[in-house]
C-alpha cells in the first residue's frame, strides 16, 4: 500500500520533470546553431590539410597560460589551429597572442557546449574541404600536456582506424572520450559524419549533450561502418593492475609504517576499487580512476576536473605530482592554474 502510494505521489514530479526536459530539448531544435560574433582575420585564411578545432571556455575571455603552449604543441606538429571560443568575448590581450598561434580565431555565445562550437566553426569554415586529411576536436578540460605531443600523433594511422581517441570508455555505451579526438580522411568523406553534424543542435542540457553527442559520436561513426580505436585503450590499461601490486601493498602491511601510513592504506583501497570493478564489470571513467596507469604509459594530460573536484573521490590522487615528476614531467604549471580554481582544498 505504502508503495502504491509513494509511485502515485511520485507521479506528479515525474510528469513535470518529462515535461521540463522535453521543452528544454525543444528549445535546443528552435535555437539558431550560428552563434559566432567574432571571426579573424576577415576573409578567412587558407587553411592546411591537417586541422586542429580546439574548442575552449572561459567566462571572463581569458585564455590560461598553459593552454597558449598547448596550442603551441599541437601547432609545431604541423597542423593548422582553428581557435574556437564559447566565451561570447576575447581579453585583448589573449586575442593578440592567439593570432601569434593560431590560422582562425572565432568568438561565439556560449551556447551549444563543445559540439555546438566545433558544429558552428566546421560550417563557417567550409570543412571539411576537398584537400582536408584531418580534423581533431580537442577542448580545454584537460592539464598538459606534460611531454611532447608530436610523437604520440604520429601514432594515428588511418589505414588501421578511421576515427582516433586517445582514450575509450564503457560506460553508458563505447566511446572514444571527446577530449580529443581525430578524424582521418575515410571518415571526413563519410555519411556518417555529415549526418552526425547535422543533426547538432544547440540543445541546453548537459546530460543531453553527453548521451546524444559525446557518446553519440562514436556510435554513430561505428554504425556508419567505420573503425574507431583509442592509443591507450581501456583493456589494456586493467591489464596493469595486476594481483602482483596487491601482494606487495600487502607485504607492506607487515611492516610498522604499512599499518598506520593513510596514504598506504588509500593507495591499497583505490588499487581494490579497481580490481572490484573489473571482477564486477563495472566500466570506469580511465582518466579517473586509471590516472595513474594512463601517465606511466605516457599519456600526456591530467583532467582538470579530476585535480580540481575529484567528483569519483579517487583515493590515491593525492600522488599525482610525484607521479608527473616521474615520468619527466613538470607540474608547476598544473598548480599555477589550480592555484585559481581550487577552493576549501590542497592539490
Amino acid at each position: 500500500m505504502k508503495k502504491r502510494l509513494r509511485r502515485l505521489l511520485s507521479w506528479p514530479y515525474r510528469t513535470l520533470r518529462a515535461t521540463v526536459l522535453l521543452a528544454v530539448v525543444w528549445l535546443g531544435f528552435l535555437r539558431s546553431r550560428r552563434q559566432i560574433t567574432f571571426s579573424w582575420p576577415t576573409p578567412a585564411t587558407a587553411l592546411g590539410p591537417k586541422l586542429v578545432l580546439f574548442m575552449h571556455f572561459d567566462r571572463h575571455g581569458r585564455v590560461r597560460e598553459a593552454l597558449f603552449d598547448y596550442m603551441r604543441d599541437l601547432a609545431g606538429t604541423g597542423r593548422d589551429i582553428v581557435f574556437v571560443t564559447n566565451s561570447g568575448k576575447l581579453a585583448p590581450e589573449a586575442l593578440e597572442r592567439l593570432r601569434e598561434i593560431c590560422a582562425v580565431v572565432l568568438v561565439r555565445k556560449n551556447i551549444g557546449y563543445d559540439f555546438g562550437a566545433w558544429r558552428d566553426a566546421l560550417e563557417a569554415l567550409d570543412l571539411p574541404r576537398a584537400d582536408t586529411r584531418e580534423i581533431i576536436l580537442a577542448n580545454d578540460s584537460v592539464f598538459g600536456p606534460i611531454k611532447p605531443l608530436v610523437g604520440i600523433l604520429e601514432r594515428f594511422d588511418y589505414e588501421q582506424a578511421d576515427v582516433w581517441g586517445l582514450t575509450d570508455s564503457w560506460q553508458s555505451l563505447y566511446h572514444l572520450q571527446s577530449f580529443f579526438l581525430a578524424f582521418g580522411p575515410r571518415a571526413l568523406g563519410s555519411r556518417a559524419w555529415r549526418k552526425f553534424w547535422d543533426g547538432v543542435r544547440p540543445v541546453p542540457l548537459k546530460a543531453y549533450i553527453v548521451r546524444e553527442y559525446e557518446v553519440g559520436i562514436t556510435q554513430a561513426m561505428l554504425k556508419g561502418g567505420l573503425r574507431c580505436a583509442a592509443l591507450w585503450p581501456y583493456h589494456r590499461l586493467l591489464e596493469m593492475i595486476t594481483p602482483d601490486e596487491l601482494q606487495t601493498l600487502a607485504a607492506a602491511e607487515d611492516t610498522d609504517l604499512g599499518r598506520v601510513d593513510p596514504t598506504h592504506v588509500t593507495r591499497k583501497i583505490h588499487m581494490l576499487r579497481i580490481r572490484d570493478g573489473l571482477a564486477q564489470r563495472v566500466p570506469m571513467n580511465p582518466t579517473a580512476e586509471l590516472w595513474r596507469q594512463l601517465l606511466l604509459t605516457g599519456f600526456p594530460f591530467l583532467k582538470r576536473e579530476l585535480l580540481r573536484d575529484n567528483p569519483t573521490r579517487v583515493e590515491d590522487l593525492y600522488e599525482w605530482q610525484e607521479v608527473v615528476r616521474g615520468v619527466g614531467g613538470d607540474p608547476a604549471p598544473i598548480l599555477r592554474d589550480l592555484q585559481l580554481m581550487m577552493k576549501d582544498a590542497t592539490p
